[in-house]
């Protein structure tokens, strides 16, 4: 299990300790989970991906751990199914973990070529990533890599789509590769970064389900209760900080916290812990 991005900030700025009951939102690999239970913590640890859930449900072996398997946007529902409210703080950890990365078989890596396109993190979603490239027209897949992940190259991009995904069968990481590389010809990499983010967020629905948590996880604080999240690109963080500011709540120091700009895994990190 590899360190979980910003742990050690997460651990003292939530104030983990025995007594406290937190919810991990986003367990991953479980690995602020572990060091909240380690303070002593109670914790309800959700993930959308089962596979998740399964991966690691035996690893940790802890009397004050609950996992559960659900969409953090229906974080009230799954409190309130475990009786585990009010609760001292909740953390959202928005990046997907290394397992998902690399072995997950759902094509979220641009570097697993013969993968199908997915992305699907659970069965609710009403369309996977292919489905999505082949039946959207140019208009809104232009609207799609430009909202989701402010990509330059989004009408040169769908229109080479629309005539590329002609005739193909199944419509592979390694095919997506090839499309975006023939567009972006002199430095791909940041665009293929660009592209499997829009289509991810897409075919998930990430934005509106964290808007949608972010909301309801207020009605489960106790007094002062804290809410922490880590966010990965500037669209996620400008959701936070909006959420923030419009509800008048107080950001726990007056710049957010960064990640190791030397740790390839972290160096895009940015945690926003606030209280209401």
């Amino acid at each position: 299990m590899h360190t979980p991005v910003l742990l050690n900030e997460v651990v003292e700025m939530l104030e983990a300790g025995p007594n406290k009951k937190f919810i991990d939102a986003t367990f991953g690999e479980g690995g602020h989970t572990r060091a909240l239970l380690e303070k002593g913590s109670t914790v309800l640890a959700i993930d959308r991906d089962s596979a998740q859930i399964a991966n690691f449900k035996s690893a940790i072996n802890n009397g004050k751990l609950i996992l559960k398997q659900g969409n953090f946007k229906d974080i009230v529902a799954l409190a309130k199914e475990e009786e585990f409210a009010p609760v001292d703080a909740i953390l959202f950890d928005l990046g997907l973990s290394n397992e998902q990365l690399r072995s997950g078989g759902k094509g979220l890596s641009y570097k697993n070529l013969d993968e199908r396109l997915d992305m699907r993190l659970d069965d609710s979603c009403e369309m996977d990533a292919e489905t999505i490239l082949r039946q959207y027209p140019e208009k809104d897949m232009i609207h799609m890599f430009m909202h989701n992940a402010e990509e330059t190259l989004a009408v040169e991009l769908s229109k080479r789509i629309a005539l590329q995904r002609v005739g193909i069968r199944t419509l592979t990481v390694g095919w997506l590769v090839e499309v975006v590389n023939s567009v972006a010809k002199n430095n791909p990499r940041p665009t293929l970064t660009r592209v499997f983010q829009a289509l991810r967020v897409e075919v998930n629905s990430e934005f509106e389900n964290l808007e949608m948590a972010l909301t309801d996880s207020i009605s489960l604080l106790n007094f002062h209760g804290k809410i922490a999240v880590i966010s990965f690109h500037s669209l996620e963080d400008r959701i936070v900080k909006r959420f923030i500011r419009t509800n008048g709540y107080v950001q726990v120091g007056k710049k957010p916290v960064f990640g190791n700009s030397e740790l390839r895994f972290e160096r895009s990190a940015v945690l926003r812990v606030f209280h209401v």
